[in-house]
């Protein structure tokens, strides 16, 4: 995978920002593989799509980028918050890839994606209206707060600088997608929020008792719950069940590590493998 862009594609545009918008899109058109198939590239669409910026021609999934120059925060800003909160529960919401460049040596510094099944209502941030004196006075924009979502939603495919292995991203992508069968967006709240409790314990191996710590913050996001740890004990079995957790006994789990039994077909992943 060349980390580079190239520059000479943007030498006939004067703005800065148009010029990294064609140096970043044509990167990813370039460089980039479906981390759902493994199909060696995805596709951008073209006239603009209000969906989605790119897509994989292969399996039919669907990426948004964004681009920064520098490190993301704990929250990324993006569109119109109607339209976000409207393409939550649709087919096509799409994946969102993560970009840190260098601006200066034009190129890639870091990449991740977040797969559609982790975006829920909760990570969602209104922002206030524009001032009546904007061009668009009254739009209503979102921001998507990264803090909230679970480790196992943010999958690394460059790290300052450094390529991952596409076997073990397309296997980290593939541990989570039990997550798209749960169609009701509460219930996947829950399943999200003791995924990240289970994060924040920093220990592949832990106990029941380690999640009861989490009571009151979890009686806090789901103040109309009152039946706190039988839900935590409900969660845990449907991870199990999921192959997410592994069940040593005791009141004992384990975090399963990703295997890539479901990985696409070997012609598919061989394909990424000079990346």
């Amino acid at each position: 995978m060349e980390l580079s862009f190239q520059a000479a594609l943007a030498s006939e545009y004067k703005g800065a920002t148009q010029k990294i918008r064609i140096l970043t899109e044509h990167w990813v058109s370039s460089q980039v593989y479906c981390p759902n198939c493994g199909h060696v590239s995805i596709t951008q669409y073209k006239n603009n799509s209000p969906v989605a910026d790119f897509f994989c021609s292969n399996c039919r999934e669907d990426y948004e980028l964004k681009g920064y120059k520098r490190a993301f925060g704990t929250k990324v800003v993006d569109g119109a918050y109607r339209t976000m909160m409207e393409r939550l529960s649709a087919s096509n919401n799409p994946n969102l890839l993560l970009m840190e460049y260098d601006h200066i040596r034009l190129e890639v510094r870091s990449l991740s994606v977040i797969p559609k099944q982790f975006f829920i209502p909760d990570i969602i941030e209104k922002r206030k209206p524009l001032s009546s004196g904007a061009r668009r006075a009254g739009w209503v924009g979102c921001n998507i707060r990264l803090s909230t979502i679970p480790n196992a939603g943010r999958i690394v495919l460059i790290k300052n600088g450094i390529v991952e292995s596409p076997k073990d991203v397309i296997a980290k992508w593939r541990q989570t997608l039990f997550l798209r069968h749960q169609k009701d967006l509460r219930s996947k709240g829950w399943l999200l929020s003791i995924m990240g409790c289970i994060d924040k314990i920093q220990n592949r191996t832990f106990l029941l008792h380690d999640l009861y710590g989490f009571e009151q913050e979890l009686m806090a996001i789901y103040p109309e719950n009152r039946h706190i740890r039988p839900k935590i004990r409900q969660q845990l079995q449907v991870l199990r069940d999921m192959g997410y957790l592994i069940f040593l006994g005791n009141g004992t789990y384990q975090l399963a590590a990703p295997t890539g039994q479901n990985a696409p077909m070997e012609q598919d992943t061989a394909s990424t493998e000079s990346m």
